[in-house]
């Protein structure tokens, strides 16, 4: 089965497993000191800028979650690893490494010169498998990644809309937010949860502005958000939604149907992380990574 970044476990999707999601997606970040330690160095900030650069061409004929899982791993990766200066060819290889198994998870047909059709140094199947298993190992075999996506639903379902288009809308526009706000370093800091839930909240201010101090008062108010985290979060990323960037989808601005929002609805239940959770998670990533493999 295709993985899919809005429901990375599908095991706990069910409303009374999804704390879990909750208290297992610091797994999926990178180290808290990653973010940082990149501003201190301007070696480790071109190396990311580089090898992010070199995903997105790898990519660019597929899907953007795509393009954002493979950035996921590579931050991941980055955040345990030290990168060897003077290798140029180190980034290359690590990209087509990133992209490859962002493939596989996605269940995308390609091949591995598909991928480095650009005119430079081509790696063969052998040296990038090695280059596959040393970021599986330093994730920990942990490629069901859980990501902003995989909170929208979540945060939306907060609020009850009369009409779907406009529900459509605030999601795809804090879907463009998130996909905008994934190079910024400062946001590497916070968990996925958080960086969803502001994008939702910076979407809201900007499509619904009658609506706006519900949603963000249903949203800070939710059992699984610390409030000064959000708030620090939705600086940032309002920042980052004034850099330049134009206000959004035609359907949000020509709509005539006002937006009526009822009572939200958000459990409040907490669950303890498990061990079956954490082995879970290890068991579908290898069953999908090995599949490709056979």
């Amino acid at each position: 089965m295709e993985f899919d970044l809005e429901n990375p476990l599908p095991a706990l999707q069910d409303l009374q497993f999804l704390p879990s999601l909750f208290h297992i997606e610091s797994d999926h970040m990178p180290l808290y000191a990653y973010s940082h330690n990149l501003q201190q160095t301007d070696f480790d900030i071109t190396v990311r800028g580089e090898t992010i650069s070199l995903i997105s061409l790898f990519s660019h004929n597929f899907d953007p979650f795509l393009s954002y899982l493979a950035i996921n791993y590579l931050d991941r990766f980055l955040s345990t690893q030290h990168i060897p200066e003077g290798k140029p060819w180190f980034l290359r290889l690590l990209a087509v490494s990133c992209v490859s198994l962002a493939l596989k998870m996605r269940k995308a047909e390609y091949s591995v010169t598909d991928i480095q059709e650009d005119g430079g140094f081509i790696f063969d199947k052998q040296t990038i498998q090695r280059m596959d298993f040393l970021i599986l190992g330093a994730l920990k075999w942990r490629m069901r990644s859980i990501t902003p996506f995989s909170f929208i639903n979540f945060f939306i379902s907060m609020f009850k809309f009369k009409d779907l288009p406009s529900r459509q809308a605030l999601k795809s526009r804090a879907t463009e937010i998130i996909f905008k706000a994934q190079n910024e370093i400062t946001l590497l800091q916070f968990k996925p949860s958080i960086i969803a839930a502001s994008a939702l909240i910076s979407a809201s201010h900007e499509l619904f502005p009658l609506q706006f101090p519900c949603f963000r008062k249903a949203i800070s108010d939710s059992a699984f958000v610390k409030k000064d985290k959000l708030f620090s979060c939705c600086n940032v990323i309002q920042g980052i939604v004034m850099d330049g960037y134009e206000s959004v989808l035609d359907m949000a601005s020509s709509s005539s149907t006002p937006v009526y929002i009822l009572d939200r609805q958000c459990s409040s239940s907490e669950s303890e992380k498990t061990a079956t959770t954490i082995e879970l998670e290890r068991d579908e990533a290898a069953k999908d990574y090995l599949f490709w493999e056979r």
